[in-house]
């Protein structure tokens, strides 16, 4: 099993492990967020691009950074760090936005998320993931899948359903626009 300190692999290597039909949910693509890992099933990740061209779209909630245009789809993108109440992500080299797509309703939404940077893709096995912290966790409960200890490292792994979930964000905007 690979670790989550590797850092050597490119996103294009990542990009490339997340086409391969062998991986299977208990595969995670990692991340960093403010120095904290955190973990989300390849089965929703799309692909991994650098950050660049996001354009801001006026009164939207913090969290919606803007729009970007992938392959002339408009893709909304979100800020992960301030989604998790935490300070807005600095753009930096490694800095880039994980393309998802989300199921809503009977369609596939794709969607952005801005990281830190992206270490790797992991397996982790089911028996390994701890459940979801009752209290003490910095974000919301409903969001945690699970928590797998890896070396010296903790990985909150992700609900992506529910960290972009469509209705609650949309929730949010209406309540922003009022």
């Amino acid at each position: 099993m690979s670790t989550v300190t590797n850092r050597s692999q490119s996103n294009s290597q990542i990009n490339d492990s997340l086409k391969h039909e062998e991986l299977h949910p208990e595969h995670y693509l990692t991340f960093l967020l403010r120095d904290e890992y955190f973990g989300i099933s390849i089965s929703s990740v799309k692909e991994i691009i650098e950050y660049d061209n996001v354009t801001s779209i006026p009164l939207m909630p913090d969290f919606v950074k803007g729009v970007l245009n992938l392959r002339g789809e408009v893709v909304p993108v979100i800020d992960l760090s301030i989604r998790f109440n935490k300070p807005a992500t600095e753009v930096q080299k490694r800095t880039c936005i994980i393309i998802m797509e989300i199921p809503y309703e009977d369609q596939i939404v794709t969607l952005g998320a801005v990281v830190d940077s992206v270490c790797e893709v992991m397996e982790i096995p089911e028996k390994s993931i701890e459940a979801a912290p009752t209290f003490g966790a910095r974000i919301r409960a409903q969001f945690i899948l699970g928590v797998a200890h890896i070396e010296e490292h903790f990985v909150i792994l992700l609900r992506g359903d529910r960290v972009l979930s469509i209705d609650e964000m949309a929730s949010i905007i209406d309540k922003v626009l009022e």
